[in-house]
């Protein structure tokens, strides 16, 4: 695969962020400035997302592979959602390379078929003719997709120019990779270093049931809870989050 895309910003010790599933490194831009006076900060766009290369592989050994060699460098990583499980995968495999840990809002277990599934059919459905608007994409996402302020996050990846809009996003290749992105591989040893999951008050993706799965993979993990937020918590609490995450970013 060719390198993945970044964004950089800031002096100091570094920190890399990994989106979710649909997110691009854009939507994490006032977190990046938030951290950037303390940190060297890289928003990594993933395989199939923002402006990083399509690949059919969006297994989470190959995703971390992929961050690691754009990278370089040993670093803390952030990872938010399905980027949360490639940030706990590399840490995993390439422990290394990590020198501590925050995931945001996800576990490292098997979650059942989600709503992602049917957010991917519609974006698929969507006629990307010449000429249709943003409000036209809109609409014909809003059957699948209740909520206007996640429909707008998904449109910031339908590219509209000359001729007929495209996506930009890998939608293929994400469709046919979904019971992948659910699931979680086995690793051999835990990751010994340092790790923080934050997950949203209002969230169901980190359940108490989940936190023995995390123990035993790392062993030195601490839980903290972004009050007023559900899975997307660092952008509808961004204060409590970014209260939570400095203090153990700044080790």
């Amino acid at each position: 695969m060719d390198m993945l895309n970044a964004v950089e910003m800031g002096e100091g010790p570094p920190v890399a962020i990994l989106h979710g599933l649909f997110g691009s490194a854009q939507n994490w831009g006032a977190i990046q400035k938030a951290l950037a006076p303390r940190h060297r900060v890289l928003a990594v766009d993933l395989p199939n997302h923002g402006a990083s290369p399509h690949s059919p592989d969006m297994s989470y050994p190959a995703m971390a592979a992929a961050v690691a060699e754009r990278l370089r460098e040993p670093m803390a990583l952030l990872g938010h959602s399905m980027g949360g499980k490639v940030a706990m995968a590399l840490a995993l495999a390439q422990p290394e390379r990590v020198t501590r840990l925050v995931v945001a809002d996800m576990a490292p277990v098997t979650y059942p078929p989600s709503a992602m599934r049917g957010y991917v059919a519609a974006m698929q459905a969507v006629e990307l003719r010449p000429g249709l608007t943003r409000r036209e994409a809109d609409a014909a996402l809003a059957p699948a997709v209740d909520s206007p302020a996640e429909r707008g996050f998904l449109l910031q990846n339908l590219r509209f120019g000359e001729g007929a809009p495209a996506w930009r996003l890998g939608l293929e290749e994400i469709a046919a990779a979904m019971p992948v992105l659910e699931s979680f591989p086995d690793f051999d040893a835990p990751y010994k270093g340092p790790v923080l999951v934050v997950s949203g008050e209002r969230s169901g993706y980190v359940r108490p049931a989940s936190h023995a799965a995390f123990r035993a993979l790392f062993p030195h993990v601490e839980f903290a809870v972004v009050p007023d937020a559900g899975h997307w918590l660092h952008a509808e609490n961004p204060k409590a989050f970014l209260g939570l995450i400095e203090p153990f970013l700044a080790g």
